[in-house]
């Protein structure tokens, strides 16, 4: 278990129009912590570093970040739900422990019931990518060589049951073809793989694989939300390269534990959301890949909803099981 530990400092005090319920809440004075379900370093806990050193200049209170890494974060997912409400303990939510882990294998956690929403941070395209040595570098051509050698072409992932797995799961099913799945123990090791060419090609999210394409040692192939992401504007989405609907994303979201009281979660939210307007914070989300956050408790809650159901399907229908 690791923390991270941010100085408070004195916040802005802009006026702003609350309900007034939620500005009526008492926002916690201990110190909170943020509990991260993967290791630092990686985006999530990028993101939650990012809100919760402006959570404690705005509070004027302590903000940690606490990592409690494993189970494709469900063992933070899991530690949250079994919290106080008190707003002293939150969770920086993630695509896996909310809407793909509970899917795929059995969780000591209700996704929906156990928890709290407050605010959707950021939504992430995969980019699928390849080598530079690779024959196929668009869609089109990426659908002609797996049907022509069927089985035999690599796709590497940041391991079996991530975010990146089952946006190979979905374009496998959507384009009728079949590959080879290479699971790998996060992205760093695949990436490393896929540049040298013993992997050939991967949905890996925008974050990680950005820095490679970059630097042209991996090809930006498609990307997998409808609209293009302001930092790749050249490079297409599935939707538009003969996938229509095709979107697999990573996302974080802050939730607390379901005994979180509504008018708390909406007075954290209305900080968050102040939050992601700073100039400093945009930049951030913008390197990366993060879009979109921001909104209503009740629209995060919608949201993932939507993406439970939509994770459940592909899992079933591809036949998707979790490593033994």
């Amino acid at each position: 278990m690791q923390r991270r530990t941010f100085i408070t400092g004195v916040a802005g005090t802009a006026a702003t129009i609350a309900l007034p319920m939620a500005r009526a809440q008492s926002l916690p004075t201990q110190t909170v912590r943020i509990i991260v379900g993967f290791a630092p370093g990686g985006g999530t806990d990028l993101l939650a570093r990012v809100i919760g050193q402006k959570l404690g200049e705005m509070w004027k209170t302590t903000v940690l970040v606490e990592n409690r890494a494993g189970a494709s974060g469900a063992i933070a997912a899991d530690y949250v739900a079994r919290q106080p409400g008190d707003g002293t303990v939150l969770h920086m939510a993630h695509i896996n422990s909310h809407a793909i882990v509970p899917n795929l294998q059995k969780v000591s956690y209700d996704p929906i019931r156990d928890f709290q929403p407050i605010v959707l941070v950021g939504v992430t395209p995969n980019l699928l990518i390849c080598g530079q040595m690779q024959p196929a570098k668009t869609v089109h051509d990426l659908v002609a060589l797996c049907k022509a050698n069927p089985g035999k072409i690599s796709f590497g992932s940041a391991g079996t049951g991530s975010a990146q797995h089952l946006a190979l799961e979905m374009f496998m099913l959507q384009a009728g073809v079949k590959a080879i799945h290479v699971p790998y123990k996060g992205s760093g090791p695949m990436l490393t793989d896929l540049i040298g060419g013993q992997v050939q090609y991967s949905f890996d999210t925008m974050t990680a694989a950005t820095p490679h394409v970059k630097s042209g040692k991996a090809v930006a192939i498609a990307q997998t939300r409808l609209k293009r992401a302001s930092g790749h504007p050249n490079v297409p989405t599935m939707n538009e390269s003969g996938f229509p609907g095709f979107e697999a994303t990573t996302w974080y979201g802050l939730v607390g534990p379901a005994k979180l009281p509504v008018a708390l979660a909406h007075r954290i939210n209305e900080d968050v959301n102040k939050i992601l307007l700073m100039p400093d914070v945009m930049e951030k989300l913008e390197i990366s890949g993060a879009e979109d956050g921001g909104g209503s408790p009740e629209k995060f809650s919608q949201f993932m909803r939507v993406e439970q159901v939509k994770w459940a399907k592909v899992i079933k229908d591809a036949n998707v099981k979790a490593d033994t």
